[in-house]
C-alpha cells in the first residue's frame, strides 16, 4: 500500500484546543504557543476565533494575541469566522494582521446544527454564504470544517449521504477546503473511509482533510485509514488540547505529537521537529496545570526526565 510522502498538519491547539477552558489563559502564553509551534515547524496554525466573548470568553482576546505575533513567511494562520460579524472583526485590524485563511463551519447533523448554532443545516449555509464570498474577494483563503461526520451525541450515527449534501452545500458557496471532523471521536476506519469517500464526490483530495477526536482511542486507527486513502492533510492538536461542548464525554483533538511519532515512524516527512513540539505541549501543559494528553510527549518526557 502506498501512503503520502508528505504530510501537513493544522495544528487547532491554540483554538480548538483552548477555546472550551474554564481558566483563564492570557493572551501572552497562547501567542508564545503559537511561535513555539511554528519553531518546531508547524506551518499551518489556528490561531484563535471572532466569536462572541459572551458565548466563548476564551477568545475574547483574538485581536491582541493576532496583534502579537511574530509572523513567520510560509506560515498560514487561520481564524474561527462563525458570521459576518466576526470576519468584520478580524478584518477591522490593519492589514498585516489578518488571517491568510478563515474557517467557517457546518454540521453533517441536523440535531447538532440546531443544538450548536441555532439553526439547520441549510440556514448555516446560507448565513455562511457572505462570509465566504466576503473573505474570498480579499484574497483570504476559506476552510470548511464539517463536524459530525460519523457520529453525532443527538442522533447517533450518520450516514455518508449526510456528509456528501454538507460537502455539496459547502462546494455551493465558494469554501474552498474541507476537514471531515470526527467531533466527538466515535468514529472507526470504515465509517471514516465511507465518510471522505461522500466528500471526494465533491472536493478533489488535496482539498479534503481529516479531524480526528480520540475519546474513543480510534484517531490514530483513523487517521492511517485516510492516509491510505490518498488524505494527505491533518487537523491536529498539540498535547491533545481540546473537546466539544456540545458533546459529553469527547475528549481532545488527536496529539500532534502522537501523529508526527507515527508519521515519522511509517518514513512520511512532515517538516516538524518531535522534541521541540513536545516542548510546545509541555510548555502549554504547564500553564494549565495538568499532563499533557500526548502519550507519545509522555512516553519521551519520562525518558528525558530518567537519570
Amino acid at each position: 500500500m502506498s501512503y503520502p510522502q508528505y504530510v501537513k498538519l493544522v495544528d487547532v491547539g491554540p483554538r480548538d484546543g483552548l477555546q472550551n477552558e474554564k481558566q483563564p489563559v492570557p493572551a501572552a502564553v497562547k501567542i508564545a504557543l503559537v511561535h513555539m509551534l511554528q519553531q518546531a515547524g508547524l506551518k499551518e496554525i489556528e490561531v484563535t476565533s471572532f466569536v462572541s466573548p459572551k458565548w466563548v470568553p476564551q477568545m475574547a482576546d483574538n485581536a491582541e494575541v493576532m496583534a502579537g505575533l511574530v509572523r513567520r513567511p510560509g506560515v498560514r494562520y487561520s481564524v474561527l469566522t462563525p458570521n459576518m460579524k466576526g470576519l468584520e472583526a478580524a478584518l477591522a485590524a490593519p492589514g498585516e494582521q489578518w488571517p491568510d485563511e478563515i474557517v467557517v463551519f457546518g454540521a453533517a447533523s441536523e440535531a447538532f446544527s440546531q443544538k450548536n448554532i441555532n439553526c439547520s443545516i441549510a440556514e448555516s449555509i446560507e448565513r455562511f454564504a457572505p462570509v465566504v464570498e466576503a473573505a474570498r474577494a480579499k484574497g483570504i483563503h476559506v476552510r470548511g470544517a464539517m463536524s459530525c461526520t460519523v457520529g453525532c451525541p443527538y442522533e447517533g450515527e450518520i450516514a455518508p449521504e449526510r456528509v456528501g449534501y454538507l460537502a455539496g452545500l459547502m462546494k455551493s458557496i465558494g469554501v474552498q477546503h474541507v476537514g471531515v471532523a470526527d467531533t466527538i471521536g466515535v468514529g472507526t476506519p470504515i465509517a471514516v473511509r465511507r465518510a471522505i469517500e461522500a466528500t471526494l464526490a465533491h472536493y478533489d483530495i488535496d482539498n479534503v482533510s481529516g479531524h480526528f477526536h480520540d475519546t474513543y482511542g480510534q484517531a490514530l486507527a483513523n487517521t492511517l485509514a485516510a492516509l491510505a486513502m490518498g488524505v494527505w492533510q491533518f487537523d491536529t492538536s498539540v498535547a491533545g488540547l481540546g473537546g466539544c461542548p456540545y458533546a459529553k464525554g469527547a475528549t481532545g483533538n488527536v496529539a500532534t505529537e502522537d501523529v508526527v511519532y507515527m508519521l515519522h515512524g511509517m518514513g512520511i516527512d512532515t517538516g516538524i521537529d518531535l522534541d521541540a513540539l513536545i516542548d510546545a505541549g509541555q510548555f502549554i501543559s504547564e500553564h494549565l496545570g495538568r499532563p499533557s494528553q500526548s502519550r507519545v510527549a509522555r512516553a519521551i518526557l519520562a525518558k528525558r526526565a530518567a537519570p
